[in-house]
């Protein structure tokens, strides 16, 4: 039987594919107000400058390629039960081929209604854009579907039960500073085997018991293939 191997991945992730990082130098959040672009409130307030901020990002999106380090999680399916949770709102692991794949924070190439319902449904986004005048049944305009900053994180749940019966943790490219989704790492079980992969994991907090390994994602889970397979 095989062991299930759980990756907790965030923004370092998609780093190596030309993706921005929000909080990094030079980051998204350099450029743009959060209560601007990333908020229910900003919603109600600006919804087309909402709007156009994530038609960028998914237009950038689509233009990118996963990396080398998307394709070796797939690779670990072969010895492995892997499934991912992901912090980011792209679908590189998907196209890498990735079967598990748990969004977080919602996933960009889809949309949902803005009314009261919008929880229910998904909609698959053609192409980037996304108008304001793209409308749900209920006649609501349809919104990205991204959680944004001060909303409930829908899969929270199911995730710490992903966590919960890790026997291998790979968290990839997360500052472990945004929460509630950073807290799912502290559901890890008993003896399960732990590392945390990013350039400047030094500089984190983290709990006991995490190997650290300092440097890119796909630099990092060539080393951990190397001992998982010594093992």
């Amino acid at each position: 039987m095989k062991k299930n191997l759980i990756i907790f991945s965030g923004a370092g992730m998609s780093a190596e594919s030309g993706i921005q990082t929000f909080r990094d130098g030079n980051g998204l959040w350099e450029k743009y107000n959060i209560e601007e672009v990333a908020t229910p409130e900003a919603w109600k307030r600006n919804p087309a400058l909402v709007q156009d901020f994530y038609n960028q990002r998914r237009k950038q999106i689509l233009q990118s390629e996963p990396n080398e380090a998307h394709v070796l999680i797939k690779a670990l399916e072969k010895d492995f039960d892997v499934s991912v949770i992901t912090q980011n709102i792209d679908d590189l692991h998907e196209r890498a081929g990735t079967n598990k794949v748990l969004h977080l924070h919602g996933n960009i190439t889809q949309s949902k209604s803005s009314g009261p319902n919008q929880e229910k449904t998904y909609y698959p986004i053609d192409g980037w854009e996304l108008k304001l005048t793209d409308l749900c049944p209920e006649g609501f305009s349809l919104r990205p579907h991204v959680v944004w900053f001060g909303e409930a994180v829908p899969m929270y749940d199911k995730a710490v039960e992903l966590i919960q019966i890790a026997d291998i943790l790979i968290v990839i490219g997360t500052s472990l500073q945004v929460y509630p989704a950073a807290g799912i790492i502290h559901y890890v079980p008993d003896g399960c085997q732990k590392f945390i992969i990013d350039p400047g994991v030094h500089q984190l907090s983290l709990p006991a018991g995490y190997q650290a390994i300092g440097c890119t994602a796909s630099e990092g889970l060539k080393i951990i293939q190397e001992k998982l397979q010594a093992n």
